[in-house]
């Protein structure tokens, strides 16, 4: 007969014995997961992010489900190869593993006045194939900027993070969450800056208008009603190439969980400029929330321990930091980061245009080309401080003659080592800021 010491004994033997297959339970669950993803990502290199979504749910099964999914895929895995192109065939996974056809993505990273509108718009022209939104975060960071929460970078970069994976999966619904007032039916007036996208203004999406709405409706060649959120849905996932445009994501490194999406094929072009040609654009754009710098301008005199200073340190060092990430070529980066100088495509907007689309693998369309050839070289003077039509060349160096010495002296002290990184010259005097004939650019070769 056992004693009650042996039993208690027994009872711990078993619980121990039943944690430990849950873990290998859970550990096989995850192998066959991963294992799921991949044989799923090379069924077919047409399948659309919903389809392969439908199967990624899987791991909330059982291991045995999962195992049933994979062989009753198998036998059209193999049949699916021998009817790829000879391009397709010759495709080398990544340096994750996976095979990462079809569909591309591609990320614009960039801070406030540094061109980004400008340099979206290269993607946004690009023509039919291609899906384009503008600033979508804007609504998380809205909703999100008051709120306790927020006030934790970690958190705040997470949900920026798992709305742009949806959003490059074509699920709205994670961003419906944060527009105010909340979508009727999918339905909504008020996405931020929609007009900014053509593919959300070219039909079906943009529905025609029974009658006179606000100017907030309209897009720029057509009047829409209302943004039906799954017709833009459905519109997404019918292109090729998709495009993000965003100034609110601060850290590179906290978007590594959606480069390494199998169900994506991201690529992040990460956009600088100049910190003092920046500081001078934001203080005439923004100008009731620049009023300190003003009044600095004015007097000469800036107290260096000043918050507002300590805010100019801190965007400076976020931009370094990333880039310093990116340019370090991670293994989860690898090949899928590019830093391009606001300057160089100001001065050489055709040619690196051609670069940025080489790099995403996205052929560099007719349209786009023709809109660049317009746009970069017009003399008309720019309306509006989001205007996209400028002499690219006039517009890079017009900071120059804005900003006072004194303020330029501050942004070399605080933002030095992100110039440095970025080879953007130190002045030592008023005149040689105002001397336009000598550059305040390094040649410099990034990736």
């Amino acid at each position: 007969m056992l004693t009650a010491n042996s039993r208690m004994k027994t009872k711990y033997a078993i619980v121990f014995i039943c944690i430990v297959a849950l873990v290998i339970i859970e550990k096989e669950s995850n192998i066959l997961s991963r294992v799921s993803d991949k044989l799923i990502k090379r069924q077919t290199p047409q399948q659309t992010p919903q389809t392969i979504q439908e199967y990624g749910n899987t791991t909330e099964n059982s291991p045995l489900m999962v195992l049933k999914v994979l062989l009753s895929k198998l036998s059209v895995t193999e049949g699916n190869y021998t009817n790829l192109s000879e391009e397709q065939e010759e495709e080398e996974p990544d340096d994750l593993g996976f095979y990462r056809g079809g569909r591309k993505q591609v990320l614009l990273m960039a801070t406030t006045r540094t061109g980004s509108s400008f340099v979206g718009e290269f993607f946004n022209q690009h023509g039919e194939s291609m899906f384009y939104l503008f600033e979508p975060l804007w609504h998380v960071e809205r909703m999100l900027a008051t709120a306790t929460e927020a006030n934790n970078g970690t958190v705040l970069a997470g949900i920026y993070r798992d709305v742009l994976q949806a959003l490059f999966l074509c699920d709205f619904s994670p961003l419906e969450k944060f527009i105010s007032p909340p979508p009727q039916d999918h339905v909504t007036p008020d996405l931020f800056r929609r007009e900014s996208s053509l593919s959300l203004c070219e039909e079906p999406v943009c529905t025609p208008v029974i009658k006179d709405v606000f100017e907030r409706y309209h897009c720029k060649t057509r009047r829409c009603g209302p943004l039906n959120l799954t017709l833009a849905s459905e519109s997404c996932l019918s292109k090729q190439q998709y495009a993000i445009k965003t100034v609110r994501v601060r850290q590179l490194d906290t978007l590594q969980p959606l480069v390494q999406d199998p169900r994506l094929d991201v690529k992040i072009i990460q956009l600088v400029r100049d910190p003092r040609a920046i500081l001078a654009s934001r203080m005439v754009a923004f100008s009731s929330k620049y009023q300190t710098w003003k009044a600095w301008a004015q007097d000469g005199q800036v107290p260096e321990d000043d918050e507002e200073v300590k805010r100019l340190k801190g965007n400076c060092d976020h931009v370094r930091m990333s880039a310093e990430v990116g340019l370090s070529q991670p293994h989860w980066l690898r090949k899928r980061y590019m830093l391009v100088r606001y300057e160089d495509i100001a001065r050489y907007p055709m040619q690196k245009a051609e670069e940025m689309y080489k790099f995403t693998g996205i052929p560099f369309s007719s349209q786009a080309r023709e809109w660049i050839l317009k746009n970069t070289q017009t003399t008309q003077v720019a309306s509006g401080i989001y205007s996209t039509q400028k002499n690219s060349s006039e517009q890079a160096e017009k900071w120059r003659f804005s900003i006072p010495f004194t303020l330029a002296q501050v942004v070399q002290k605080v933002c030095g080592p992100t110039m440095k990184l970025f080879g953007y010259k130190f002045v030592d005097d008023e005149n040689t800021l105002i001397n336009k004939s000598i550059s305040l650019l390094e040649h410099k070769q990034f990736n």
